[in-house]
């Protein structure tokens, strides 16, 4: 077997207020464990098999930790960095946009919650599918993708590569 990736965490100065933020953006279950210091967000469902059926794989979850005191850690008061990382590139985090959600609900609750917004409206054909970004109100980078389908037709209005 090969390594499996399992788990992404972002870095949050608020666990609580950033499991809040992400269960109103994406409509995942807020699993704090324990309340402040580690939010796990789980999004529920099933990796689906080619022919669209559940399989018996669980979709990843997404950690939220405390910057001030990342856990898990042999020590337990911590050890720096103990702040946000706020200069140059941070790991991007790529959501697929659910059939019964949208791009502009989903923008649109992010960006009233604080959130930034990126980019929207861009295609690319290599992967074949649309794509926005937002900032979370901790700097983490969200990219979310849409399914573009056979013989897709992007937009006019959309920027493409």
């Amino acid at each position: 077997m090969t390594n499996t990736l399992i788990f992404v965490d972002l870095a949050s100065d608020d666990p609580a207020k950033a499991g809040e933020f992400y269960a109103q953006v994406f409509g995942w279950q807020n699993d704090a464990r324990p309340q402040g210091i580690y939010h796990r967000m789980v999004p529920g469902g099933q990796f689906k098999n080619p022919d669209g059926s559940d399989s018996q794989i669980g979709n990843l979850h997404l950690g939220i930790f405390d910057a001030a005191n990342a856990r898990p850690h042999p020590q337990s008061a911590g050890v720096e960095p103990r702040t946000l990382s706020t200069d140059g590139r941070k790991p991007r985090i790529w959501i697929l946009i659910g059939d019964d959600d949208s791009a502009d609900r989903i923008l649109g609750t992010a960006e009233t919650l604080g959130a930034t917004l990126l980019w929207r409206d861009h295609y690319w054909a290599e992967f074949n599918g649309y794509n926005h970004a937002f900032r979370d109100p901790w700097g983490n980078e969200i990219v979310l993708w849409g399914k573009a389908g056979a013989n897709p037709q992007a937009p006019e209005s959309f920027t493409k590569e």
